[in-house]
């Protein structure tokens, strides 16, 4: 049964039947219906990213170009908060995703697995500009989900007997190329046999993600690989903001078809399709098989 623009209601051994949110109200005025009144949607990216204040931490999506908040990232270079610090799977490339922030010196700390394709990115770290934090990067993943679950650390294999784990990894150099700030040691600990290091999980100010469809409440649908680190930067944001294609009203999306459920969403911004960029245009030979 589809109720449009009304509420599903169940009784004990009834059908279900369709009420308006007023009749509910005064059925049951005890209870808290706030979230009938819920919107979360905000008229433009400028207005979604106005109280990100200098020094704010943020999670990013994004792998790549693919599902990247390109449109909130510009509204932040509008904005003009600095001394950011993001952490995100990569920190965009040369001029696009988090790269106009890093051409504008916005950033100053940055923690990622990738960081390849941009050439400011090297000039600004090895010249003592930027700090930056490398982790394996479905530990990264890992950070970000735990973060998002209240989960303060936990225990994986992955980097022990390296740097990752034994400390030393350059975070800043100095403009003379010594290094300024290393990675501390973590804890390792061994269970049954094998040995593991302590990562702690993620939690920022706020977190940028894309999604293809959206609904007011929150709730969100990726697109095949742009869903990549969104529905976890998403989890681990105190203020999540997400730009979405697609507005639909609440109900609109099967429940099951839900990547990141609208609890972990406090603001929505329509973008449309636009801002997608091809990081590498592969084609073959006019004329080959």
């Amino acid at each position: 049964m589809k109720c449009e623009a009304k509420y599903q209601v169940f009784g004990a051994g009834r059908e279900p039947s369709c009420a308006s949110r007023e009749g509910l109200q005064s059925v049951l005025p005890s209870l808290n219906w706030s979230w009938l009144h819920m919107d979360k949607v905000f008229a433009s990216p400028a207005e979604a990213v106005r109280d990100v204040r200098d020094g704010a931490s943020i999670a990013v999506g994004g792998f790549g170009l693919g599902g990247v908040p390109e449109r909130l990232i510009e509204a932040l270079l509008e904005q003009g908060s600095t001394g950011l610090t993001t952490v995100s799977n990569n920190c965009g490339v040369d001029g696009f995703g988090l790269g106009k922030l890093l051409d504008n010196k916005r950033i100053r700390r940055t923690t990622g697995s990738y960081v390849g394709e941009n050439k400011e990115f090297e000039r600004q770290f090895l010249s003592g500009e930027l700090e930056v934090e490398l982790v394996p990067q479905g530990t990264l993943a890992e950070r970000l989900r735990a973060g998002g679950s209240g989960i303060p650390a936990f225990f994986t294999p992955a980097g022990v007997g390296t740097g990752v784990a034994d400390g030393g990894l350059p975070w800043r150099y100095r403009p003379d190329g010594s290094i300024a700030l290393a990675s501390p040691p973590k804890e390792t600990r061994v269970f049954d046999g094998r040995t593991y290091v302590l990562e702690t999980g993620i939690v920022c100010d706020f977190a940028f993600v894309r999604a293809s469809r959206g609904d007011r409440m929150g709730n969100l649908v990726y697109n095949k690989s742009t869903r990549n680190f969104n529905p976890l930067c998403a989890m681990a944001g105190k203020i999540t903001i997400a730009e979405v294609e697609e507005l639909v009203e609440p109900g609109e999306i099967e429940p099951e078809n839900v990547h990141t459920p609208g609890i972990f969403v406090q603001r929505v911004v329509v973008v449309g399709s636009g801002g997608k960029r091809i990081e590498r245009t592969t084609t073959r030979k006019r004329g080959s098989q």
